[in-house]
């Protein structure tokens, strides 16, 4: 089961997570690294923890209107 994480009134599903550390070379953060690992996984979207980095997928917005029946009026 995939994992849902709220930021920033935004809805994400949490695809992997990985340590920072596993993207510091000498206390350097590889940022190529961690785009190639994103678009590897097919994420659209990194946030970054304390600790951890978060590859998430975007759960988008539906739209929607209400459907009114014209035989209720």
């Amino acid at each position: 089961m995939k994992e849902l994480k709220i930021h920033n009134n935004k809805a994400y599903f949490i695809l992997e997570r990985f340590l920072i550390s596993k993207f510091e070379s000498g206390n350097v953060l590889n940022m190529d690294a961690v785009k190639a690992v994103r678009d590897w996984l097919g994420s659209d979207h990194v946030l970054k923890e304390q600790h951890h980095f978060l590859f998430c997928e975007t759960i988008e917005d539906v739209e929607s209107e209400d459907i009114v029946d014209e035989k209720e009026k």
